[in-house]
């Protein structure tokens, strides 16, 4: 990133409010979108069974589709972003647990990418006044300055900044987008499986009625979830004591 952008040294050029048009428009046509298709309709009356019934029709009605549709569900979320965990939960609740998984893993992967590409690119004027506005976001380019792809894989697996914003942070900073996916990708897995196996669970639970192979299918599930989520717990003691060193996150 360049320090006079993070200064702000160097003026903004364009109009912030044009952009921010643009994404709430985007976010108005979605939303219209979403109530035309009657996704809003789904969740609103009924059991929890009759939701995810429905829900679960609306997408298998979809056929070979219903994956493309939910992949780019992710990639706008990233764009516009929209919060990530509740996609990851219809994930898995939709899909199951282990398509869920895959598709969540290829939708957020991309979605960040998508990200990342747009603030390097297109919304480079935007995002570099996010950062001058934010202390907290500058040290995303001061990590990476000290240490180059560690400080993605600290971000990944630690939330200490939030998901969608650093996607487009890491964009202004001079991490190279294939080291940027490279790193993305696996580090974003233990947490897509703790949650998407958990809604898995919830789906074999709802849809089911407590049927003994769908219990059986649960309990599985739900250790896996529970393994990863011990894991996700135990990470960031271990990046922390392995990068001591650094203030960055002793800060936080």
């Amino acid at each position: 990133m360049n320090n006079d952008e993070v200064t702000g040294t160097t003026p903004s050029k364009g109009r912030p409010w044009v952009k921010l048009v643009v994404v709430v428009a985007a976010i108005v046509v979605l939303i219209l979108l979403a109530n035309h298709f009657g996704v809003f309709d789904m969740l609103k009356e009924g059991t929890l069974k009759e939701r995810v019934e429905r829900l679960d029709a609306f997408f298998q009605g979809m056929g070979p589709w219903a994956p493309v549709a939910f992949i780019l569900i992710w990639i706008v979320a990233c764009v516009l972003l929209l919060p990530g965990l509740p996609i990851s939960i219809v994930g898995g609740l939709i899909f199951g647990a282990l398509w869920g998984s895959v598709w969540t893993t290829v939708g957020a992967n991309l979605g960040a990418a998508a990200a990342f590409l747009i603030g390097r690119y297109a919304a480079r004027d935007m995002v570099a006044g996010w950062v001058r506005k934010n202390p907290t976001l500058r040290k995303i380019d001061e990590g990476v300055k000290k240490q180059g792809w560690r400080m993605l894989m600290i971000t990944r697996l630690v939330p200490i900044f939030p998901f969608n914003i650093q996607n487009y942070v890491y964009g202004l900073t001079d991490i190279p987008f294939r080291t940027y996916v490279l790193v993305t990708f696996p580090c974003m897995i233990p947490a897509t499986i703790a949650f998407n196996f958990a809604a898995g669970s919830a789906r074999e639970v709802i849809l089911s009625g407590g049927q003994p192979d769908a219990v059986k299918k649960t309990m599985i599930y739900l250790a896996i979830a529970a393994v990863f989520f011990v894991l996700l717990s135990l990470i960031p003691n271990w990046v922390k004591k392995r990068y001591a060193k650094e203030d960055l996150l002793q800060e936080q």
